[in-house]
């Protein structure tokens, strides 16, 4: 059993996805939370598997809540379902711990499959929303793209990956946004190492950040 937690302020809505999941027999909604701050003091209590946590909430917002639940309990997968599909908040809900990033337009279907997906530990992230991230990510200067092809001998691929990466991306949500297999993720990443000459993911970030 999938034990899930809505955070949203409009409640007609929480109701309604709440009759949705329960219509699933593998989930059992434990909680609703109307507002950022009593997500955070929810989650601590009720301990959920996976929380559906909106953005634009009173007291504190589904960003922030998201990060101060994955502070205390990093085990929790929080997805992001909003009516907002704008990259500084994707990039901010991605970086700051959540497993996806859902649009409230979903069907029901495909919201209990990202439930679970979630739950298996999976990164939530549907088309749109990756070319959201991967464009975002992406927009640097030629000038950064130079300095960093041209002091490290970084392939174009391995430019994306490594601003990605400083970004604080994992090797699954670059792997995600780029349409890429785990696989062939982690060997940008170990080609990206082995050119900057670095063995640990904190070298290699503060690398790219000194150049960029």
């Amino acid at each position: 059993m999938i034990r899930v937690m809505l955070a949203d302020d409009q409640k007609i809505l929480s109701e309604g996805i709440k009759s949705v999941l329960q219509t699933c027999p593998d989930i059992e909604v434990c909680g609703i939370a109307y507002d950022g701050l009593q997500a955070v003091d929810m989650a601590k209590s009720l301990k959920p598997d996976v929380i559906l946590m909106d953005v634009r909430m009173p007291e504190m917002n589904g960003v922030a809540a998201t990060k101060r639940i994955k502070e205390s309990d990093p085990d929790i997968k929080i997805i992001i379902l909003t009516t907002f599909d704008d990259s500084d908040y994707i990039l901010s809900g991605i970086n700051n711990g959540a497993s996806g990033y859902l649009l409230k337009d979903i069907g029901s279907a495909a919201l209990i499959d990202a439930i679970k997906n979630a739950y298996e530990g999976d990164t939530i992230l549907p088309s749109k929303i990756a070319k959201k991230i991967t464009d975002a990510a992406m927009l640097v200067s030629s000038d950064r793209q130079i300095k960093l092809k041209k002091a490290y001998g970084l392939s174009d691929r391995e430019v994306d990956v490594a601003l990605m990466l400083a970004d604080g991306f994992t090797n699954r949500q670059i792997a995600s946004a780029m349409k890429l297999s785990d696989g062939t993720a982690r060997n940008y990443i170990s080609s990206i190492y082995l050119k900057l000459g670095v063995d640990s993911r904190m070298n290699a970030i503060a690398k790219i950040k000194e150049i960029t």
